[in-house]
């Protein structure tokens, strides 16, 4: 995987973890159905959200894990 970098400073960033005040990892809902059993019950697709800190200007940067 290439280095995140800083758009700002240039700088490589550091992964770090996005939680809710209850301590729950932030999720991305899509709106698209789920696969199987599920997508046919109404479920709708979650993803995790990765987040990268610059350690320079302190700028956040969020991914949505596309790779499950």
């Amino acid at each position: 995987m290439d280095e995140h970098r800083c758009t700002d400073c240039g700088v490589g960033l550091e992964r770090t973890q996005l939680r809710t005040s209850d301590s729950m990892a932030v999720r991305l809902r899509t709106g698209q159905r789920r696969e199987g059993v599920l997508g046919a019950l109404g479920m709708r697709e979650h993803l995790a959200v990765a987040a990268w800190l610059c350690p320079e200007c302190g700028r956040v940067y969020l991914y949505a894990d596309l790779d499950g």
